[in-house]
């Protein structure tokens, strides 16, 4: 049943996400959920030669504390599918040493956390429609995006991975807004799957 399925695969992201491993061996655990798990967005039939997903070299010059401030605002996204059109409203603005980025709670049910970016990288080996670097919805906690005290978070930008539909056309995502696209260059995260 794709139900329960999709139930699993989002549990075992947020244990993956929320366990005590080295990046090292979270890529080691994506790559076998990537895969194996029916709900996968690699392709069924690629993933019995699926070798795993490319990745830059970790990059601690990537991790770093910044401020988020308070910002109002919301956008809507049109996800091009079933999906339809889905509301985010900004939660804050993230300023980053690598430019400012919207930090966006999806308005639905449950809501959530989203942070999209699409920089300098993307379409000359990252994902061209961005990548991201949590979205709370799909299980992606505190390793992205990590709240700490007051008005700080912990950004590790090692942890930017592609949305569903940069492996297989038959997925479509809410990609990057104008706002989160940033000049800089981040050189750490997933690159393209093909």
């Amino acid at each position: 049943m794709q139900a329960l399925e999709l139930t699993d695969y989002r549990a075992t992201v947020a244990r993956m996400y929320l366990a005590d491993t080295s990046l090292e061996e979270f890529r080691a655990e994506r790559d076998k959920l990537f895969g194996t798990h029916p709900q996968s967005a690699i392709p069924e039939d690629e993933r019995g030669s699926f070798a795993g997903l490319r990745y830059l070299p970790r990059n601690d010059d990537v991790i770093v504390e910044a401020t988020v401030r308070p910002a109002s605002g919301s956008i809507d996204i049109d996800t091009g599918g079933p999906d339809g059109v889905v509301h985010y409203d900004r939660a804050g603005v993230i300023e980053s040493p690598f430019g400012e980025l919207s930090l966006w709670w999806i308005a639905a049910y449950g809501g959530g956390l989203f942070l999209p970016v699409r920089d300098a990288t993307c379409g000359k080996g990252a994902y061209g429609g961005g990548r991201y670097l949590t979205d709370t919805v799909k299980g992606t906690h505190g390793r992205g995006l990590q709240p700490l005290s007051g008005d700080r978070v912990r950004l590790d930008f090692n942890y930017l991975y592609n949305p569903s539909c940069a492996y297989n056309d038959a997925w479509l995502c809410p990609l990057a807004p104008p706002e989160n696209t940033i000049p800089a260059a981040i050189e750490a995260g997933e690159l393209t799957y093909h």
